[in-house]
């Protein structure tokens, strides 16, 4: 089972819920048939790697099953909102590598952002890899924790591609295409994320 930082998912179920606020959150949750519990981040952040990373996937599970097709945009948006928290909520020792980063990520040269993303969402080194293709770049998410055990007809990493979008801009002021061209949940081995400039 891959594992999920509890400290990322606490931020991650904060975030959702100022999205669509906390007691809707349960709602979903329990009309879904998921567990309540999962929309407390207190609940979230008492879990052990292994089960963060299954509640992360129940989470969204539970938001697509309720709102159907428009689950895509509340998730976009929770993951544009989830990399203002991850910075604000980033360890001590990560602070000068996140105002490096700014200095250093140009519209010519986004990779130091797609770098930081990987180092903040990652529950371990390596979790997260970016690579370069040619001018374009791609952002391989190994354990694909929001489509582990999940299954589409299309790639449904929306949170995922909101945080690199987001973490994008943030250090470019520049907005890029971002598509998510492999995905777990339609049978991959990991999700994969491309980013064309």
């Amino acid at each position: 089972m891959p594992e999920f930082s509890p400290r990322l998912l606490r931020v991650f179920v904060l975030t959702l819920a100022d999205e669509s606020g906390a007691g809707k959150l349960s709602i979903v949750m329990e009309t879904a048939g998921f567990p309540a519990r999962l929309a407390d981040p207190e609940a979230g952040a008492a879990l052990d790697a292994p089960a963060a990373s299954k509640a992360y996937a129940d989470i969204q599970k539970a938001m697509r099953t309720y709102y159907g097709r428009g689950a895509r945009g509340i998730l976009l948006r929770v993951g544009a909102q989830l990399w203002q928290r991850l910075l604000n909520d980033a360890p001590f020792t990560a602070r000068p590598q996140i105002a490096l980063t700014r200095g250093l990520a140009t519209k010519d040269n986004p990779k130091p952002a797609l770098d930081l993303v990987a180092r903040l969402f990652s529950a371990r080194p390596g979790d997260l890899t970016v690579h370069t293709l040619d001018r374009d770049l791609l952002l391989v998410d190994h354990p694909s924790h929001a489509a582990a055990g999940q299954h589409g007809e299309e790639p449904l990493c929306w949170v995922t591609l909101g945080l690199i979008r987001e973490a994008l801009f943030w250090a470019t002021g520049r907005e890029y295409d971002v598509a998510e061209i492999s995905c777990r949940a339609l049978g991959a081995k990991q999700c994969e994320f491309k980013v064309t400039r």
